[in-house]
């Protein structure tokens, strides 16, 4: 069927309270598959969002688009409280940078 599900985001992680590795997909964060090896546990989730997709196909549902593929502008806004704005435009202005510098080198 498709191919696709190797553009996908994986990820492997340790579940102490399940003494298994977790394989993870961030395209499709309701599924997981536990295995004892982080290899059986990546073929795992792997052909696990074959089958997803697979249906999504067969149904005519639209699936989710790949994070590697997206575009990014690089610009988000992010609200904060005013206090915590006040105070990152006196660190900006006592550092001689702009506001916007600042919090991009804090999110470094």
């Amino acid at each position: 069927m498709t191919k696709n599900h190797d553009r996908y985001t994986y990820r492997l992680i340790w579940s102490e309270q399940d003494q298994e590795h977790v394989g993870l997909c961030a395209e499709f964060p309701s599924l997981s598959w536990l295995d004892k090896t982080p290899d059986k546990a990546l073929a795992g989730i792997r052909k696990l969002v074959k089958g997803c997709l697979d249906d999504m196909v067969k149904n005519r549902e639209n699936a989710p688009e790949p994070i590697a593929i997206k575009s990014y502008s690089g610009k988000f806004m992010v609200r904060v409280p005013p206090e915590t704005h006040r105070m990152l435009s006196i660190q900006a202005a006592e550092s001689g940078i702009s506001l916007n510098r600042l919090v991009s080198s804090k999110l470094n």
